[in-house]
């Protein structure tokens, strides 16, 4: 079997340093993923190492500092500074573009995950995995899924010191008596770390990449996840304050589908998230409150869990309650007890259509009674086709309170359908209508017109092309504020900026 060339792209770190990617089939089971980088020679590198201990010297790095971000950036451009001006009296002879490469891989070493950083900047890729120092680094490409990498880590301790760098920016920390680690980096890619003998091949690290722009609800009707219909019905829902369960796989787009959800929150209303780690993010001017858990230190002290930032949130006087995912049974209990306080309510969930969410949450470990489930009226599914990669909204359903229909608790209001890849209608709605009906005095008529008029705005958003958090949340505030504005706006074709300017004029 031959040796070709699949795919071949640049990448571009934060500090400026460009890369060349070639994906080969190269005679093994999966692609090899070769970064190109300019080698650097044996006397080189003793020279970087002498020049790195200069520099901490000069510019020592405080703990208390690496803690903050905005000190951290700050930090990074002074010691590139100084690196380039070190690097001019140690390589008289080398172009400056050579000593800025130099210089910003000195950077990246000391502050962040060293050659990975190109992995990092590299948006094709969704996973980066170091399984031990033995073997190359992998990763999870979007169109060629698992690859390897012709990158190595130097040793187990290596691996260490990338975890704990991740772990100190975050207040974590990672030892034999703590060998698991979950964290986030600055650009909000999680990570998990375990170490030897737990991972009995050795040190373990796992970077799961989110988007740098996160995903619009323009995203989803574009790439197929969500419907026209499908859409207009979850942004109805949250308009209206109705709770919402996404279930879904493991990375089958829960949180991205939470997150595109929560752009149709009113700008008026207080939101509380709570997650383990920070994956949300949300329109800059909404009143949100990010919450996050933190794990006990080393004595087994300051541990705050995710049941103790729910109970703490119902204290903040918030209008909607954001939970990452739900997973124990006083998570529940607590969580549902808010939807009966009249809070509205999103979370996840583990499971792989609307029936098997019920099922996990009125069974043990979670055990929700069932007069207690009639809190929740609707339940979004994602799915994640493993041949194809494609995501999808699988159902969307509503729970019946009572036991309608013949004793069903669900019913599906529409259903995807893999062999004409479409989302279709499956039922009738017979309690959101009503539930709107009755919070908001609006006729049949008035819901559908309403309905008509979010699909309308949702297809002129694909139209412009709208792919910004902010620009899609200030529409849609705009759209409660003056419905008629937005509507005729959306007809004429108007410009985006146009609309929000003219408002604000």
């Amino acid at each position: 079997m031959g040796e070709s060339v699949l795919e071949e792209y640049d990448v571009v770190t934060d500090e400026g340093l460009k890369a060349r990617v070639r994906i080969k089939k190269v005679g093994d089971f999966v692609p090899h993923y070769q970064l190109e980088l300019p080698k650097i020679s044996e006397p080189t590198l003793m020279l970087l190492d002498k020049i790195k201990l200069s520099l901490l010297t000069q510019v020592p790095v405080k703990t208390s500092e690496a803690l903050s971000l905005t000190v951290v950036e700050r930090m990074k451009k002074e010691f590139l500074e100084k690196a380039m001006e070190m690097m001019k009296k140690e390589f008289p002879s080398l172009k400056k573009e050579e000593r800025f490469y130099l210089a910003g891989l000195l950077v990246d070493e000391m502050f962040g995950l060293g050659k990975i950083e190109f992995l990092l900047a590299d948006g094709n890729l969704e996973e980066i995995v170091i399984n031990n120092s033995k073997e190359p680094v992998w990763v999870y490409h979007k169109k060629h899924g698992w690859i390897k990498t012709n990158l190595k880590v130097k040793d187990e301790n290596e691996i260490l010191n990338y975890a704990n760098t991740i772990g100190r920016r975050v207040g974590r920390q990672i030892t034999i008596l703590n060998p698991l680690m979950d964290a986030h980096l600055p650009s909000g890619d999680r990570v998990n770390a375990t170490l030897f003998p737990i991972s009995s091949h050795g040190n373990t690290l796992t970077i799961r990449k989110f988007r740098r722009s996160p995903w619009t609800i323009t995203d989803f009707i574009e790439n197929r996840t969500l419907n026209l219909e499908t859409a207009s019905w979850l942004w109805l829902s949250v308009q209206y304050e109705l709770n919402v369960i996404v279930a879904g796989g493991t990375a089958s787009g829960k949180t991205s589908l939470l997150n595109v959800i929560l752009n149709f929150v009113p700008p008026n209303h207080r939101v509380i998230s709570i997650e383990d780690t920070r994956e949300l993010c949300l329109p800059e001017f909404l009143h949100w409150i990010p919450l996050t858990t933190r794990e006990p230190n080393p004595e087994g002290l300051g541990e705050v869990k995710m049941l103790d930032l729910l109970v703490n949130s119902l204290r903040m006087r918030p209008d909607r309650i954001v939970v990452g995912e739900i997973r124990r049974a006083e998570e529940a209990e607590v969580l549902f007890e808010a939807m009966h306080t009249g809070h509205s309510v999103y979370a996840t969930l583990h499971a792989d259509t609307a029936e098997q969410a019920y099922k996990r949450l009125t069974n043990p470990p979670i055990s929700v009674p069932e007069v207690v489930m009639e809190a929740l009226h609707l339940i979004a599914v994602v799915f994640r086709d493993r041949r194809t990669g494609r995501r999808r909204l699988f159902q969307l359903a509503e729970i019946l309170p009572g036991g309608e229909r013949g004793g069903t608790k669900i019913n599906v209001l529409f259903k995807w359908r893999p062999s004409r890849d479409e989302i279709l209608k499956e039922n009738e709605s017979y309690r959101l209508l009503e539930e709107i009906r009755m919070h908001t005095g609006m006729s049949d008529e008035e819901l559908r017109e309403d309905l008509e008029r979010k699909k309308e705005i949702l297809e002129w958003f694909v139209k412009k092309g709208v792919r910004d958090v902010n620009t899609i949340g200030r529409i849609v505030g705009i759209y409660y504020a003056d419905p008629e504005y937005v509507v005729k706006s959306v007809r004429k074709m108007k410009d985006v900026k146009e609309v929000v300017e003219g408002f604000f004029a």
